[in-house]
């Protein structure tokens, strides 16, 4: 089976290398980044800015071949890609919640990146609190983890 993806967009961001980058929205919530959209997907943008948070889907383009077992940014032991959110998968597909600032035209203006510049967009779902957010969660492997800010950059290991 063949699948085709059109990108319907690219993001604009400050981060052109994978080293030292913020792995999570969270780690970088201030961080500001834009989504051009092009022309002729900008009419689905429609009712998109009452939304606070969007959830962006990507290509890691910057990213070459997979590993099905790799250590991730915040372990030292090896998980499978699976379980973690390692950026050397099968299908090099990125997903961040970021907080949506505003549309112009074309254009989202949004906080909490931690993807490279020029990665095509994919797709935008907005952020459903109702549906998306879950309280009773398992946090497997990483339960317990204590966070630091050096952790949570990438370094060059899934270059």
């Amino acid at each position: 089976m063949n699948i085709t993806i059109t990108p319907i967009g690219y993001l604009e961001t400050p981060f052109e290398a994978v080293a030292n980058m913020p792995i999570q929205p969270s780690v970088v919530a201030h961080t500001q980044g834009k989504a051009i959209i092009y022309e002729e997907f900008a009419k689905g943008l429609k009712d998109l800015e009452g939304f606070s948070h969007i959830i962006l889907l990507f290509l890691l383009h910057k990213v070459e071949g997979y590993a099905l077992e790799v250590v991730p940014f915040m372990d030292t032991v090896s998980h499978g890609v699976f379980a973690t959110r390692s950026p050397k998968r099968p299908n090099r597909i990125g997903m961040s919640i970021v907080n949506l600032e505003r549309i112009e035209g074309n254009t989202i203006y949004f906080c909490g990146v931690d993807m490279l510049n020029g990665s095509p967009l994919l797709d935008i779902k907005p952020y459903y609190s109702y549906f998306d957010d879950r309280t009773e969660v398992r946090n497997g492997w990483l339960e317990g983890k204590k966070f630091t800010s050096e952790i949570l950059k990438s370094d060059n290991r899934f270059e």
